[in-house]
């Protein structure tokens, strides 16, 4: 599948900025099954100069100063990109998930220290007592792992509602585990701090989902703006996503911008301004597939 995507953010600000720096993720990642054929960041009022590299988690990043006065900021990336269907996993064959616990702590191949990164405590998401036990409805002794986290999800989906007027983009996990509302983003970072409450490595995801679903199916809460899920690791399969806002298992409607520790760590557009007072953010997302 062939994909144009475009994510047009619009900062209106009720005083001038003098100066600003920003931080823009918004390029796709090449990752097995997804290639981001071509990528354009258009950015009003035009800086001088841009910059980009990938950061510590390998998402592609740039960087922009306006060293001029302006009252808006229009940041505008438009990418194409070749998408296909993930390989289906077996989900009752996988390695008990306490084995995966206990293997960590040894596994000293790159693979498993990255993996074990994610098993700690981040800026937004943090373990509990109380969302290791929330977890254990999923994860009886000796349940194979992707098992387990396929039913995690579920749990989550059943238990949680999505409510855009619920939560905030600082709102923390634990006050969305009490008032059971809230967005794709919380979502994630609940099923992502049930899993590191057990001491099993998750990550965060950020990506868009394709606008329009295929004939005769539901369209996915989430099109239309940005999408966050999350990922848990496996040995021998590597990284699997879930989506426990839609209760699925992406695949060729999913598409991978950055991923990291938690939302703080992939933020679509971070900045430092000098001046501004208030301002008003509007966000437009489109996934169309021209092929």
């Amino acid at each position: 599948m062939i994909y144009r995507v475009r994510h047009r953010t619009t900062y209106t600000y009720e005083d001038p900025v003098s100066v600003s720096h920003h931080l823009v993720r918004l390029t796709p990642r090449d990752i097995p099954g997804q290639l981001c054929r071509e990528t354009h960041i258009s950015i009003l009022p035009a800086p001088a100069v841009t910059a980009t590299h990938d950061d510590y988690f390998g998402n592609i990043q740039t960087f922009f100063t306006l060293q001029e006065p302006h009252n808006s900021l229009i940041v505008e990336a438009s990418s194409e990109l070749e998408v296909h269907s993930a390989k289906r996993q077996v989900f009752s064959v996988s390695p008990p998930w306490e084995s995966v616990v206990e293997s960590l702590i040894s596994d000293h191949s790159d693979e498993g220290l990255d993996a074990y990164q994610f098993v700690f405590g981040s800026q937004r998401v943090g373990a509990s007592r109380e969302l290791a036990d929330y977890a254990r409805e999923a994860f009886p002794a000796g349940r194979p792992l992707l098992g387990a986290v396929l039913d995690l999800m579920r749990i989550i989906h059943r238990d949680f509602r999505f409510d855009t007027k619920a939560t905030e983009v600082t709102t923390p996990v634990q006050a969305f585990f009490q008032k059971r509302r809230g967005v794709c983003q919380d979502f994630a970072h609940l099923q992502i701090a049930c899993m590191r409450s057990l001491g099993l490595p998750a990550r965060y995801i950020s990506g868009y989902l394709r606008t329009l679903p295929p004939p005769g199916k539901p369209r996915l809460v989430g099109a239309d703006a940005s999408h966050a899920w999350c990922s848990a690791w496996c040995p021998g399969a590597g990284w699997v996503d879930f989506d426990p806002t839609n209760n699925c298992v992406p695949t060729e409607g999913h598409i991978t911008v950055a991923w990291g520790r938690d939302y703080s760590d992939v933020s679509p557009i971070h900045g430092v301004l000098l001046g501004g007072a208030k301002h008003t953010l509007d966000v437009g997302v489109d996934v169309v597939a021209i092929q």
